[in-house]
């Protein structure tokens, strides 16, 4: 079909005529134009988010993205040799996962099938991701259906994966740059998305009700222990706390809702009855039957006794705060102090080494106290500042004034001014202040190197972010920084437990940001898909501080010999000799 063709198609739409289009296509394309002003004679490129957006979009749907990696693992290696590309999109249409062959990576980012793309309707139109969201169904949108004409080559089928309370959370969608014209040759796509789709649901279902009951539903005995069609999750009386969408489909009526009642309401069995149905018993001896008469077979999972989860005070914060740390103790604290002051308009002064995470636990507070609203930051390393216009400051948002310490004293005479000319503006107008420095920056207040009226004005309240080799949580910051720098690959990365030791070995100088970049080093060294220790890049600053012993060395590298060469920048055969000599070994 030729552009013109198109356009023509759409104006007949939008002048009520019928066309030979699914309903749910012409519905979105009376949308783009009037709910979006869309106009259908002016396409726009792909838009990917910035990285900063990206990361954020990613971090609120970490536990989802853990959830279905393998899943969507094995649904790539099914897709291998089709040239299709797979893109797991969170509620709002923006990809945070991607599978893709890096062979035709240009091609797929000009397109938008690529990370940090989006897809929701009202950026781009009539597409799989988007018109998904819009109408929670499982859909193709083949090349013209699409409204903005440059993404008319594209074939996109999407499903939509619903979270435990029924509620939209993610769109599984997979598309060809490509495709042969006829829809139908879609239809395998769309039947396994929709089966993939609705596989990571019972994979969430199952991580999130450990210690409750679970029933799975299957109408075919043969697939009931497998891949079965449907889920609930129960409490020690019965009532469903948790269910899949085939759950919601299976049993909900438009006068009883699924959430919150009995499991006996719907079927003619009971919480004791559920041992009954366990494993164990043959799979066609657990028939249960629905109070309409229908059959199903039932498959019961009992509460497992332990479950690692996040500790329960954890769980109570808000959701900014919840992937900032493992179980660290000091970390812990910190945040608990953060969420209960985030709702506040007090000035706050986020100390810390560079690289520890000052920028994102300034952003996690901005987004706890309404993240809607703007967020601007003054970089002071930057000589004058740019101080934004009285006129532009960020009215009830948040002004981050990131390396304070950096200012000069004319730079701190200048904003402090610009300070006590926002603090005459009414309450309203005034931003809320969250200031970044080093922890020398007490020692240069009190040496009179800063100016404590500037410094008092901007440290109602001081949290101090612990060193990276200071947290007890090094484990759980390596995993997650090695599955961001995984996330643009078709198999999970892995690290040798080799090269992990080396890791917790170093001294991490530059804290999370110089972790991340050698783990993205290592990650493009490494054959495959297995990060070993000799892939990783050497230290930036090799040598041990001149106060630190030999015997420091040795025990934070748990007597590893190797490591502590590393370490020290000296061979193996020169610490082992040193250590004899010092007594540290037999």
């Amino acid at each position: 079909m030729s552009e013109r063709e198109h356009l023509r198609e759409i104006d007949q739409v939008l002048s009520g005529h019928s066309i030979a289009r699914d309903d749910f296509v012409t519905q979105s394309w009376r949308r783009c134009v009037e709910h979006y002003g869309m106009d259908p004679t002016k396409p726009s490129p792909a838009h990917i988010v910035t990285d900063s957006l990206l990361r954020e979009h990613v971090e609120q749907s970490e536990q989802l993205i853990t959830i279905a990696r393998s899943g969507l693992n094995a649904l790539f290696r099914q897709l291998a040799g089709r040239n299709y590309v797979l893109l797991l999109a969170d509620a709002k249409g923006v990809t945070v996962d991607y599978f893709g062959d890096p062979q035709f990576e240009e091609d797929l980012r000009t397109a938008g099938l690529y990370l940090g793309s989006d897809w929701s309707e009202d950026v781009a139109g009539t597409c799989g991701v988007g018109s998904c969201i819009v109408t929670e169904q499982a859909i193709t949108v083949h090349q013209t259906d699409h409204f903005d004409l440059t993404h008319t080559p594209l074939s996109c089928t999407a499903a939509p994966i619903f979270d435990t309370s029924g509620k939209l959370t993610a769109v599984l969608d997979i598309s060809l740059l490509r495709s042969p014209q006829p829809k139908i040759s879609q239809r395998l796509a769309l039947s396994m998305v929709t089966a993939s789709a609705r596989r990571v649901e019972m994979a969430n279902l199952m991580a999130q009700s450990r210690d409750e009951w679970v029933l799975r539903f299957s109408t075919s005995p043969e697939f009931l222990d497998v891949d079965p069609e449907a889920a609930v999750a129960l409490d020690g009386s019965g009532q469903i706390i948790g269910m899949t969408h085939g759950a919601k489909t299976l049993f909900a009526t438009a006068d009883k809702p699924l959430l919150g009642q009995r499991i006996d309401q719907f079927l003619n069995i009971s919480i004791d009855n559920l041992p009954d149905l366990m494993r164990d018993r043959p799979t066609q001896d657990r028939l249960i039957s629905l109070h309409d008469g229908q059959a199903l077979f039932g498959h019961a999972i009992a509460p497992q006794k332990a479950r690692v989860r996040l500790p329960s005070e954890m769980e109570k914060r808000p959701a900014a705060f919840r992937n900032l740390c493992g179980e660290d103790p000091a970390m812990l604290a910190l945040i608990a102090d953060a969420a209960q002051l985030a709702p506040s308009h007090v000035p706050l002064m986020i100390c810390g080494e560079t690289g520890s995470g000052k920028g994102t636990l300034a952003r996690a507070i901005h987004v706890t106290a309404g993240g809607a609203k703007s967020y601007q930051v003054l970089n002071c390393t930057v000589a004058p500042p740019d101080l934004p216009a009285l006129e532009d400051a960020p009215e009830s948002g948040t002004l981050f004034i990131d390396n304070l310490d950096a200012l000069d004293a004319a730079g701190q005479g200048a904003l402090l001014d610009w300070i006590l000319r926002i603090e005459a503006l009414p309450l309203k107008r005034r931003p809320r202040f969250i200031a970044a420095a080093s922890e020398a920056l007490v020692e240069a207040v009190s040496e009179g190197r800063f100016r404590k009226d500037l410094y008092f004005r901007l440290a109602a309240a001081r949290l101090v972010l612990p060193a990276l080799r200071h947290r007890e949580d090094i484990d759980w910051v390596i995993d997650r920084s090695l599955r961001r720098v995984g996330h643009a690959r078709p198999a999970a990365l892995k690290l040798s437990p080799a090269a992990r030791t080396a890791l917790k070995a170093r001294n991490w100088p530059g804290n999370l940001r110089e972790l991340a970049q050698t783990l993205e080093v290592a990650a493009m060294l490494a054959v495959g898909d297995v990060i070993d220790q000799p892939d990783l890049p050497p230290e930036p600053l090799q040598a041990a501080p001149q106060e630190e012993t030999l015997a420091q060395v040795l025990a934070a590298c748990n007597g590893n010999m190797a490591l502590a060469a590393r370490r020290l920048g000296v061979n193996r055969s020169t610490v082992l000799r040193r250590a004899r000599r010092e007594g540290l070994l037999r």
